[in-house]
């Protein structure tokens, strides 16, 4: 039985470029969607005028979760892709599809313009992205997993996943930058388009770096073996359902926390505290900085402790602070705003720790992605894009602005159960292929 990891042993010159290009795209890939969620309210003022401002906010809230309708397409597609042809050539059209459509966001018209049909594009644009990082979200993490040393995946995955919370901090920057060197008049009409024009520049920037990678050993020794999935949809629906299950409940609270962290607050501070639009972003930016250096931490103390006792110290631990945090943010400083995010931001990365290597880690080489890409993606949908939505409802309709707090402390309560069930994966999976039974080209 050949094992499905790289052997242990020094880190080479192609395996460092595997972790560079994998990071870099990440990078750009959350870029591209990051900016989106930090422009929601220049966006709705330009798609969505003359709304009351929470029926406006929510509907670019809504527009956002659109794109998490499409994650789960663009996985099976570009997850299958990857299962039969190979996890590289995939990590090039993810790229260059969010680039494009991120870019075309940009240039689009507004509802002044355009009317219905400007709200209409905006949509399409947001569907080609989910599409795009669906694949992309899964594809990158299997590709590091099959090139790191084993003794370092967990290192490795949560650094590559760190690189989406270092895009967020730089996108956040960019806007900070714009909004703070021209007048509020001239971002609401034109500023906050520039971001999204940058996309396509880093896009070409990202597929340079990851035309100097190599193909995953694992991969390749499965073009060797013979083993590789001929339809690798039908093959992770048949084997591995409970396998997709346990995925998409301990990826429920990393969805949600991320996409709270990363698409919401910055509105919510905004909105709901009163913070201008300068210290939202800072504050925010802080926050996402400290996740962003948090998580390899916890990545490598997930190689040296194991997944699951970090899936169960992160859900215990947000589920403690996920009250005082909101509790924090409202109280209506810079300072307590920064604090409480923080706070949510190093739970978030001990959970993270675990979960980001054990949804790659716990399904096999031959269905990898495709199986990924069902069940993260779904849990996406589910938790991460309805995130800002199901906040900006909460809020409106309880009165109370630490409502959200109730619906983040649940889930981690449900994610702490699911985590003490889970088997621990940092052993690695002994079988090559996609399971007994399963049929082959």
């Amino acid at each position: 039985m050949i094992r499905d990891f790289v052997s242990p042993g020094g880190t080479s010159a192609a395996q460092r470029r595997v972790l560079l290009g994998a990071g870099a795209g990440q990078f750009v890939e959350f870029f591209d969607f990051a900016i989106y969620g930090f422009s929601a309210v220049s966006i709705a003022e330009a798609f969505f005028p003359g709304q009351d401002p929470v029926a406006g906010l929510l509907s670019v809230f809504a527009a956002y979760g659109v794109a998490f309708v499409a994650r789960p397409l663009g996985g099976l597609f570009f997850g299958a892709l990857a299962d039969r042809t190979g996890r590289r050539k995939v990590l090039y059209a993810t790229l260059m599809c969010m680039g494009v459509a991120t870019a075309l966001i940009g240039l689009l018209p507004t509802h002044a313009a355009a009317g219905i049909m400007a709200p209409v594009l905006l949509v399409m644009c947001r569907l080609a992205q989910g599409f795009s990082a669906g694949g992309e979200a899964v594809s990158a993490p299997s590709f590091v997993l099959e090139h790191a040393p084993y003794e370092r995946r967990g290192t490795w995955i949560a650094i590559t996943v760190a690189a989406t919370a270092a895009a967020s901090v730089i996108a956040l920057v960019i806007i900070l930058a714009i909004s703070g060197a021209v007048p509020d008049t001239a971002y609401a009409a034109w500023g906050w388009r520039v971001p999204f024009l940058l996309a396509l520049p880093l896009s070409l920037i990202g597929v340079y770096v990851r035309r100097r990678t190599e193909e995953s050993p694992v991969f390749r020794e499965l073009q060797r073996s013979d083993a590789i999935e001929a339809a690798p949809l039908r093959g992770s629906l048949r084997g591995d359902w409970v396998r997709l299950g346990q995925i998409f409940a301990v990826m429920a609270l990393s969805g949600l926390g991320f996409y709270l962290l990363a698409g919401y607050f910055v509105t919510y501070l905004q909105t709901v505290v009163g913070l201008s639009l300068t210290q939202s972003l800072a504050a925010n930016a802080v926050a996402l900085l400290s996740f962003a250096m948090l998580l390899p931490i916890g990545g490598r103390l997930s190689d040296t402790f194991g997944r699951k006792p970090m899936l169960i110290a992160g859900a215990a631990a947000v589920a403690v602070v996920g009250l005082p945090a909101f509790m924090l943010m409202t109280g209506g400083s810079f300072g307590a705003a920064v604090i409480g995010q923080v706070l949510l931001a190093a739970a978030l990365a001990v959970y993270g720790g675990g979960s980001y290597t054990f949804f790659v880690e716990l399904l096999p080489a031959a269905t990898r992605v495709t199986g990924a890409a069902i069940s993260y993606n779904v849990t996406l949908a589910v938790f991460g894009g309805t995130a800002p939505f199901v906040g900006t409802w909460l809020v409106d309709s309880t009165g109370e602005a630490v409502a959200p707090a109730y619906y983040l402390v649940v889930v981690a309560l449900a994610a702490l159960v699911v985590a003490a069930t889970t088997p621990e994966t940092r052993a690695g999976v002994e079988e090559l292929g996609a399971g007994a039974g399963h049929r082959r080209r």
